[in-house]
C-alpha cells in the first residue's frame, strides 16, 4: 500500500485494487481461522478488506451451505456498516453453493453475481435432531431427568416429543424465519417485485440461473471477467484472510480430543454441502 502512496504522489498511473473475502464453509459460533465462518474470525479479515483509502470495491467470495443465523446477521452487518461508513461497493459472487445463512451471507453486498451452476436459496429455517425413546427402552436404559422448569427438558431426545414443545420450536423457527425473508426484502428490495414470495421464501434452492430470472442474483460471470469490466483489465485483486496456522503446526501440540474435534467437524460440513449434492 505505502508502494502505491508513493507512486500516486509521484503522478504515477496506479491499477485499481479489489479487496476479496473468501467466505467458505458452514457458519457457527465455532467457526475458526481453519474452517467455518464467525464473527470472531472474521472481524479482522472485514476490517482490512475496508482499510485501504483507495480500495474500488470489496468482493465476497461466497461457498457456504449455511448455518447459525446469529453469526449470519451478525458478519453481514458488519459488511454493511463497513460497506456504508467508507462509501465502498461491495460485490459477492457465489460459487457452488450460496444456501440460508450463505444466501443471507451474499445478501450484503449490492450485487450477487453466480454461476449458472451454482447453487442459491433456501430461505428457510431447519431444525433436526434423533429421538432415542424406543432404543433405550429396547436395550433397557432407563432416562432419569430432573429440572427445575416445565420447559428446562424441551425436545428431550430421550423423551417422546410434546406437542406444546413442538409448537414452542415451530414459533421459534418463524420468528427467526421472518427475520430471514425482511433481510432478503431489504436487501433485493425492487428485484423482487411481481416474485412469488410463496415460492422465494418456502425454503427450496435453485440454480444460479434460475436464481437470476427470481431476483435472487442480479447477473451470471465470474470474479475475474467481471471485475475487469467495471474497473479495466489491470484490476488488482487482494484476497484477505483469516491467518492459517502453518500445516505442521496444525499437529504440534494436538491432544487426540481435538483432533477428534476437527474431523467431526469435517464430516459435519460434508455432510451440510451434501444437503445440495456437493
Amino acid at each position: 500500500m505505502l508502494i502505491r502512496r508513493i507512486a500516486k504522489l509521484a503522478g504515477a498511473s496506479v491499477p485499481p485494487i479489489v479487496s476479496a473475502i473468501r467466505l467458505s464453509g458452514v457458519i457457527s459460533a465455532q467457526g475458526t481461522a481453519r474452517r467455518g465462518l464467525s464473527m470472531e474470525h472474521l472481524a479482522d479479515p472485514i476490517e482490512r478488506a475496508f482499510a485501504p483509502p483507495d480500495v474500488s470495491a470489496v468482493v465476497l467470495l461466497v461457498n457456504s451451505p449455511g448455518g447459525s443465523p446469529v453469526q449470519s446477521s451478525l458478519i453481514a452487518g458488519r459488511i454493511r456498516a463497513l460497506s456504508q461508513e467508507k462509501s465502498v461497493p461491495v460485490l459477492a459472487f457465489v460459487e457452488d453453493v450460496a444456501a440460508s445463512g450463505g444466501y443471507w451471507l451474499a445478501c450484503a453486498a449490492d450485487e450477487i453475481v453466480a454461476d449458472p451452476a451454482s447453487i442459491v436459496g433456501s430461505i428457510g429455517v431447519v431444525s433436526a435432531g434423533f429421538g432415542f425413546t424406543d432404543l433405550i427402552a429396547k436395550i433397557g436404559v432407563e432416562r432419569r431427568v430432573h429440572t427445575s422448569g416445565t420447559s428446562k427438558a424441551m425436545l428431550d431426545p430421550f423423551r417422546p416429543e410434546r406437542p406444546d414443545d413442538v409448537a414452542h420450536l415451530e414459533a421459534l423457527q418463524a420468528e427467526v424465519h421472518e427475520g430471514f425473508k425482511q433481510w432478503v426484502r431489504q436487501r433485493r428490495g425492487a428485484r423482487l417485485d411481481g416474485k412469488d414470495e410463496a415460492e422465494l421464501f418456502n425454503g427450496a434452492f435453485w440454480s444460479g440461473a434460475r436464481a437470476l430470472e427470481l431476483g435472487l442474483v442480479d447477473r451470471l460471470g465470474d470474479v475475474r471477467s467481471v471485475m475487469r469490466e467495471r474497473f479495466g483489465e489491470k484490476v488488482r485483486i487482494h484476497v484477505v484472510n483469516p491467518t492459517k496456522r502453518p500445516g505442521i503446526g496444525r499437529l504440534i501440540g494436538l491432544d487426540t480430543a481435538t483432533l477428534a474435534e476437527g474431523a467431526l467437524d469435517l464430516a459435519s460440513e460434508r455432510t451440510a454441502f451434501a444437503r445440495f449434492g456437493l
